[in-house]
């Protein structure tokens, strides 16, 4: 496995390569861990009952996923990274504000997860907290390093183990006391269902400011239709799947639930198979991390790009991912011991900016544009783009 040399810079037809198929396992196994979990759990925390909390995780995922996938099929047609399209927007410069944002939201997953996956190889090795992090976090840093195609190769890998282990899992959940009562109640309160419905949409937004990047190397004569549906198709089967764990979870059992996450789901296989339910959170920690790290690399090089003239390689990946883990593993390490309300108030923050954006952009894609770029100009400033528009 060769290390990725190329960065945000347009990837020609004699260097693409894959079949779209290849986007279901990365987008199902970045959805099959436990920061999803969590994520379906809030909705019984923010007040929901079950039925209308699994309504509430279905829609949300269904109608947020179009957009997701939508910015997915723009990574053949153009063969150049999510965020420096941008630049067609908002301009050479004034990219960057959205950039800056996007950072952010890339670190502040990067520590929320890191945070369940340290939880999950704490309690598998007994490791102290601090420990089990870095070692989580520099595996994850590993898998940068090589790049697109240890990528896809990983999230390929885990997604079968992601599969077999979350059946168990998902089989003993249901068939827990107090599973079958928790289904009567079935008032639906306003304020609650939409507000869940939001986060969860939300959440599949939030791949939009990177997910073209795992499709921008697929040949150009790759449909829209087959980019846009299995990209769709695997996050939203994963997420659906694991919010609802999530919800049942909370429902049935939420003083353990909320308390450690980790540990209830991992008890949930019994004391004999536990051990395989840590190394599976820890791995899906991992899946959706790598994501996340790769990311933040790429936007914080097609900011700096514009005032200077480096030449950004894999070498320029290894030093600057470098920065964006060590940063995650601190806040990691400082906010564990606040999660859920740490995590949810993150969760609202990424709603403010992220549906404006994905508006403006996939409307000046598929209607105003129609796909079509000058994508040297897309690069360098003094184009057609402008410096801010």
């Amino acid at each position: 496995m060769q290390f990725e040399n190329r960065t945000i810079e347009f990837i020609p037809e004699s260097d693409r390569k894959g079949k779209p198929s290849s986007l279901f396992a990365v987008w199902f196994s970045a959805n099959m861990q436990i920061t999803t979990i969590v994520t379906g759990g809030l909705a019984i925390v923010l007040g929901l009952n079950l039925l209308w909390a699994i309504i509430a995780i279905i829609v949300g995922n269904v109608l947020g996923g179009i957009f997701m996938a939508l910015h997915s099929a723009q990574g053949p047609k153009l063969g150049i990274p999510q965020m420096i399209q941008s630049r067609a927007q908002f301009g050479i410069i004034g990219a960057i504000l959205p950039l800056i944002l996007v950072v952010l939201m890339y670190i502040g997953f990067f520590a929320s997860t890191g945070v369940l996956g340290a939880e999950a190889l704490s309690s598998l090795l007994h490791l102290p907290f601090t420990i089990a992090a870095i070692i989580t976090n520099l595996l994850t840093y590993v898998l940068v390093l090589y790049g697109y195609d240890m990528i896809h190769r990983y999230e390929r890998y885990v997604s079968i183990l992601f599969l077999i282990v979350f059946l168990f899992v998902t089989a003993k959940l249901f068939t827990v006391s107090g599973m079958s009562t928790a289904f009567h109640q079935t008032n639906f309160a306003f304020g609650p269902f939409f507000l869940v419905l939001s986060i969860v949409a939300t959440w599949q937004i939030t791949y939009a400011p990177y997910v073209a990047d795992y499709s921008r190397y697929l040949p150009k004569e790759t449909t829209i239709s087959s980019t846009f549906w299995y990209s769709y198709l695997g996050s939203v089967i994963g997420s659906i799947w694991m919010m609802i764990v999530g919800a049942a979870g909370a429902v049935v059992a939420a003083n353990a639930f909320n308390a450690n996450t980790t540990n209830y789901i991992a008890s949930l296989a019994g004391n004999s198979l536990a051990w395989i339910v840590y190394i599976v959170v820890m791995l899906g920690a991992i899946a959706i991390n790598v994501l996340n790290l790769y990311g933040g690399f790429m936007s914080i090089t097609t900011t700096i790009s514009p005032f200077t003239n480096w030449s950004f390689k894999g070498t320029s990946r290894g030093t600057i991912s470098a920065i964006i883990a060590i940063i995650g593993t601190v806040i990691s390490i400082w906010g564990q011991g606040n999660f859920l309300s740490n995590y949810s108030n993150f969760l609202l923050l990424l709603l403010y900016f992220l549906v404006p954006w994905t508006a403006i952009n996939l409307v000046d894609f598929y209607f105003l544009r129609k796909g079509n770029y000058d994508l040297p100009s897309i690069f360098k400033r003094g184009g057609i783009y402008k410096d801010v528009n």
